[in-house]
């Protein structure tokens, strides 16, 4: 595959004190024929996580037509799990109803810092996301004892399989991180049966993170989009792909990703966290460039 840059679309320039940089993690939400809502992950000046949103126009080049002026959801009350910030997921529609599912973040003391996935959902008659629980529905346990990431959710003859990130050990400092996917599953999308299985390991010389997957079926064909960190002299994120059969078993195929980063630019450094949509008849990728969200999200089109 091969996909073609079609540039920067949206960076926050200290746009309200709780947006005052970043736009990490881009997510899609279908609005109408013509608009797409993408959430993300901006930063206040204390450099704490909140969720905002974009509304795009497709048929007018992407363009920005509505900014959200107050957060999406907000970081939680000392000492809760994200009390730190909250940071974009995954969103999904089902049976009625939005899940939005976040990143809590705990800084820590021995270690740079402890993530664990929460829940909001969509309070039509208010127009709000409203947090789930004041504790994650996906937590620290046996099978992920350390910090646990980005999930990725389908929901296939009434079971949720989720796709996430789970740290198997802490070092002296990132690098020594290892940094897996892993799987999960659920019945009603809230309480998560782990497997402890690992599902897309580490592979290349120096590696030592896999992070947000994006999943997608299409025919028979599970196919993944997620960031990896380090391959010999490269040190910063790129964007890998897998595929698989059954959802469980993935054949890394990094190296038919399709995109990479550009020769100068808001994504020279690194590319990361894509975001996969199909719209009128065509398959688009938001992804992030340089400093993890901080050069704003970018968009790609499939070459087909």
């Amino acid at each position: 595959m091969k996909w073609r840059k079609l540039g920067l679309l949206f960076t926050p320039y200290e746009t309200y004190d709780w947006m005052h940089s970043h736009a990490a993690n881009p997510i899609v939400e279908q609005l109408s024929d013509s608009t797409i809502r993408v959430y993300f992950t901006c930063r206040n000046k204390k450099n704490q996580s909140h969720i905002g949103f974009v509304n795009l126009n497709v048929d007018r080049d992407f363009e920005v037509t509505g900014i959200s002026s107050m957060p999406v959801l907000m970081p939680g009350a000392a000492g809760t799990f994200d009390d730190s910030g909250t940071a974009m997921g995954y969103l999904l529609k089902t049976q009625g109803k939005k899940y939005l599912y976040y990143l809590g973040w705990n800084l820590k003391v021995t270690v740079p810092w402890l993530n664990t996935i929460g829940l909001a959902i969509w309070n039509e008659s208010d127009q709000i996301f409203e947090k789930y629980s004041m504790a994650p529905v996906m937590d620290r346990s046996h099978e992920d004892p350390f910090t646990i990431s980005y999930p990725s959710i389908l929901e296939e003859n009434g079971t949720f399989r989720m796709w996430y990130g789970s740290n198997l050990k802490w070092g002296h400092d990132q690098s020594e991180m290892n940094h897996v996917i892993k799987y999960a599953e659920s019945r009603d999308g809230i309480h998560w049966d782990r497997s402890n299985r690992i599902v897309v390991n580490l592979e290349h010389e120096n590696e030592y993170a896999l992070s947000k997957p994006y999943v997608m079926k299409d025919g028979e064909t599970y196919r993944m989009w997620y960031s990896y960190r380090a391959n010999g002299n490269i040190t910063t994120y790129r964007i890998g792909y897998a595929e698989s059969v059954n959802g469980t078993v993935w054949n890394r195929k990094d190296d038919q990703a399709g995109i990479d980063t550009s020769q100068d630019g808001w994504d020279s450094e690194m590319i990361c966290y894509p975001c996969i949509f199909d719209f009128h008849e065509k398959r688009y990728m938001l992804y992030n460039g340089n400093g993890y969200g901080k050069s704003g999200f970018g968009l790609a089109v499939l070459e087909r």
